[in-house]
């Protein structure tokens, strides 16, 4: 017997509510920072072991891969980390404009090896009017982002706290509205936009990065009185003050699934003990925003 239009729409919904397609999630990745007395090999090796599918590769100074030395150990490093059955989607930089001398080869390079995404440096406010360092800092990145295109690298803009150009999101914003979106956008840490953001700015400022996300870093902190003063303390994931479910709600309805790095900034007794409990974290929060994992 034919089946009927409504009938043939009625199985789909049913189907669709059974076995939901799942959205895409973000590609797991470990900040290389954190595993520095580790060789290129190791570093993808261990990256796999612990369950990551990326490394967030430093290109900096007492990097895994010296500024100056990018033509010769950059493909030397992407080569061995990605044999160990590891991406590379990211370096992390002090790049602050094109003028730096290292940054053609480094962009340069990370195009050719198709290292898609790029963070740059950190810009401070000093004491500079704002609008005046605003200016300022939109040529330096305008320059890093004619770049990143002509090469085919996208950046991504860290939000930091503190005396960072960038902390309040609503900075960077001013910066980029008017760069291509194709080629910058926010590099996010929900762990900062808290320390700024309090207990609901950082939801504003999750609202204005979710069209032009690029990357997220995810670290947790709590704040502690220390000699008659309130301070950030770093800690593992889930024991700050990050709402860890809104947060990542919020990346599977902006479908985010590019890079998405994880920093242990406090100091763990076992390192790697650590970095496998934080991941964990991240895998579960994953699964429950995104449906996969």
């Amino acid at each position: 017997m034919p089946v009927t239009r409504r009938e043939f729409l009625s199985a789909m919904a049913v189907g669709q509510a059974v076995s939901p397609v799942p959205r895409p999630a973000p590609q797991l990745c470990i900040f290389s920072k954190h595993l520095p007395e580790l060789n290129y090999e190791q570093l993808g090796k261990t990256s796999r072991e612990l369950g990551f599918e990326g490394v967030d590769l430093t290109v900096r100074a007492k990097g895994h891969v010296l500024p100056e030395r990018a033509a010769e150990d950059l493909p030397r490093a992407a080569e061995a980390i990605r044999a160990q059955g590891v991406a590379v989607p990211m370096i992390t930089t002090e790049l602050l404009s094109a003028a730096n001398p290292t940054a053609r080869p480094i962009i340069s390079i990370a195009g050719r090896l198709k290292i898609p995404y790029l963070k740059p440096g950190y810009y401070r406010w000093g004491k500079d009017d704002p609008e005046k360092r605003l200016a300022e800092v939109g040529r330096d990145l305008q320059s890093l982002v004619e770049l990143g295109k002509e090469y085919n690298v996208q950046i991504g803009f860290h939000n930091h706290s503190g005396d960072y150009v960038g902390m309040a999101i609503w900075d960077t914003r001013e910066i980029i509205r008017d760069l291509d979106p194709r080629w910058v956008g926010y590099y996010f840490d929900p762990g900062h936009s808290v320390v700024e953001g309090g207990s609901t700015g950082w939801q504003v400022a999750l609202k204005l990065v979710a069209p032009r996300l690029k990357m997220v870093a995810v670290k947790d902190f709590y704040w502690a009185k220390q000699d008659g003063r309130w301070r950030v303390r770093w800690c593992p994931l889930g024991e700050g003050m990050v709402d860890w479910p809104r947060v990542f709600a919020a990346f599977a309805a902006a479908r985010f699934a590019g890079p998405m790095s994880l920093h242990v900034e406090y100091d763990p007794k076992d390192e790697l003990a650590a970095i496998a409990q934080d991941l964990a974290f991240i895998k579960k929060q994953v699964k429950a925003a995104y449906g996969v994992g």
